[in-house]
C-alpha cells in the first residue's frame, strides 16, 4: 500500500511496519532483484501476522480467521460498466420519502468523508489501512428521508449485479459509496468510477460499478448469495458460503 498503517492505533504493527520498508528498499537493490518476491511474500506476512495480533475496538481481532494481508487490491473479475465519470448516475431510492439521483458531479458536492478501513475477500485476501473517500450510505439515507420500514440497502450495480446488506453493516461509519482510495481513483477492473464499500463484510458485499443505492423492507439476496455464497458474509464467523 502508498500510505503508511495507522501505527498510533495499532502500535504492534510499528516493528513489523519498519522491517517490510527495510525489506523493500533492500530488494529494490539490483544484486538482490531475483529474490524480490520473496521479500515481498516475507513482508506480506510479516503483516499478516501483525494484524492478527491486533484488536479492532469492537474486541475482534483485526485479522479475520483464513485471511492473509496483501498490500492492494486483487483483481476479482466481474462484467464492469464504462467505467467514466461522464456517464455515471446514482440513483437513490426504494424505500424513501424523497427519492433522488446524481451524477458524478453532483455527488463529489455531497457531504464527503474519509475513512480508513479495511476489506476481507472471500478468497481469503484482506487489504489493511486503505484510506476510502466518498458519502456514507447512512447519509444517502438521511437525505433521501428513509421510511422506518427499511431494513435493508441492496447496492446495484452494472449488468443488473446487486449485493444485499442489513442496515447494521450498511451504516456503519465507514460504509460508503466510494470513488478513491488513497488519494487515487478506481481503476476500471476495482469498480471505477464508483463502488461501494462494507468493510464489516465480504468484499463482494462492496459493489463495483455502482448504479444505484436501494433500501427495502424485505431482504433480496443477490448475484453471488443466489449462487451458493453466503447471505450474511461475516468474515469474523467466515460466513463464506450458504
Amino acid at each position: 500500500m502508498s500510505d503508511t498503517p495507522d501505527l498510533d492505533r495499532y502500535p504492534e504493527l510499528k516493528e513489523r511496519w519498519n522491517r517490510r520498508n527495510f525489506i523493500k528498499s533492500a530488494a529494490a537493490g539490483t544484486a538482490l532483484f531475483a529474490l524480490g518476491s520473496a521479500f515481498v511474500r516475507l513482508a506480506t506476512d510479516d503483516m499478516t501476522r501483525a494484524a492478527r495480533a491486533a484488536t479492532r475496538p469492537d474486541g475482534r481481532s483485526r485479522l479475520p480467521p483464513g485471511q492473509r494481508v496483501l498490500e492492494f487490491l486483487r483483481p476479482m473479475g466481474g462484467e464492469p460498466g464504462d467505467g467514466t465519470t461522464e456517464t455515471f448516475k446514482l440513483k437513490v431510492h426504494g424505500a424513501v420519502k424523497k427519492p433522488f439521483e446524481v451524477d458524478y458531479e453532483n455527488l463529489l458536492k455531497l457531504p464527503q468523508v474519509e475513512k480508513m478501513a479495511d476489506v476481507h475477500c472471500v478468497t481469503g485476501w484482506s487489504l489493511i489501512d486503505g484510506k476510502w473517500k466518498g458519502v456514507q450510505i447512512s447519509k444517502l439515507a438521511e437525505i433521501a428521508g428513509m421510511k422506518d420500514e427499511a431494513k435493508f440497502v441492496i447496492l446495484e450495480a452494472a449488468n443488473g449485479f446487486t449485493a444485499n446488506i442489513p442496515l447494521k453493516e450498511a451504516f456503519a461509519d465507514n460504509a460508503l459509496v466510494t470513488y478513491r482510495l488513497n488519494g487515487k481513483p478506481f481503476s476500471l477492473d476495482h469498480g471505477a468510477p464508483v463502488r461501494g464499500l462494507v468493510p464489516d463484510l465480504y468484499f463482494w458485499k462492496s459493489s463495483k460499478w455502482l448504479t444505484g443505492v436501494k433500501f427495502v423492507k424485505e431482504d433480496a439476496p443477490g448475484y453471488w448469495e443466489t449462487r451458493g455464497y453466503n447471505n450474511h458474509a461475516d468474515p469474523w464467523k467466515e460466513e463464506r458460503y450458504g
